[in-house]
């Protein structure tokens, strides 16, 4: 059985149809990519996965256990974290803050005031762990704001890492950066491949393509192509599409 299913999703507001019988199938420890034109339904499809849209009709399956329509929140002490295109962080805070206050142990007990969590060696040593994770030891107490765009992109998927997920979604995770910042961004992913299972929504293909085990191609808000990276290579709508140039 998959690590997370998604069944004959249909997504509809008012009289609009976004996504019409979408199924999606996450092996664990994959990385798997979700690519199309804008206006497909890729961000919707995100949506529904990760419960801030609940589907029109159909059912979301994690682990077994039918997720279908539950609250983000309890979702994501499931084991399912998300990262979003526009990025989440407390622009205000320190980079190893945006971490803790996405730990679960700092939510348990998030009636005490953020400036004693820093003598909780508990809370410190968790934080340093992720911050390894994503290759910004060093930079724990820099203003977030501060950072370089592609290394507050590192930041975001920290925060996603910090909730000790088993899956993780990402959102456009190169929107706005640069070659070598995308790089960099390719060695984080093959990095954290080995612990997480990984889907992502991403506009830039060669990048797709180098990372991913398993692509899914959404156009009409609908899923049209289905495999890896060899097959799309063959698929005839691929290769009459502008994707195909970089297959």
């Amino acid at each position: 059985m998959a690590l997370f299913e998604a069944r004959n999703i249909h997504k509809r507001f008012g009289s609009s149809v976004v996504l019409e019988d979408i199924s999606l199938s996450f092996e664990e420890g994959q990385v798997n990519g979700i690519m199309g034109p804008n206006g497909a339904g890729k961000t919707t499809c995100f949506h529904c996965l990760t419960g801030h849209y609940k589907p029109s009709r159909g059912s979301i399956v994690f682990d077994g256990t039918d997720i279908t329509g539950k609250p983000p929140q309890r979702i994501a002490r499931m084991g399912v974290s998300r990262s979003f295109q526009m990025m989440n962080l407390f622009d205000d805070a320190c980079v190893i803050e945006n971490i803790i206050l996405a730990l679960p142990e700092f939510r348990r007990r998030y009636a005490q005031v953020t400036s004693s969590v820093f003598n909780d060696k508990v809370l410190l040593t968790q934080a340093y762990e992720v911050l390894d994770q994503v290759g910004l030891l060093g930079q724990e107490w820099q203003p977030s704001l501060s950072l370089s765009y592609g290394n507050r992109r590192a930041l975001e998927i920290g925060v996603a890492l910090a909730a000790n997920p088993r899956i993780v979604f990402l959102d456009e995770p190169t929107s706005g950066l640069g070659v070598e910042a995308t790089r960099q961004l390719v060695k984080l992913i093959q990095k954290l491949r080995d612990r997480y299972t990984i889907v992502m929504i991403e506009h830039d293909m060669r990048f797709l393509f180098e990372l991913a085990d398993q692509i899914s191609v959404i156009h009409w808000g609908q899923v049209i192509a289905q495999g890896t990276p060899d097959e799309l290579q063959s698929n005839k709508w691929v290769q009459r599409s502008a994707l195909g140039a970089v297959a």
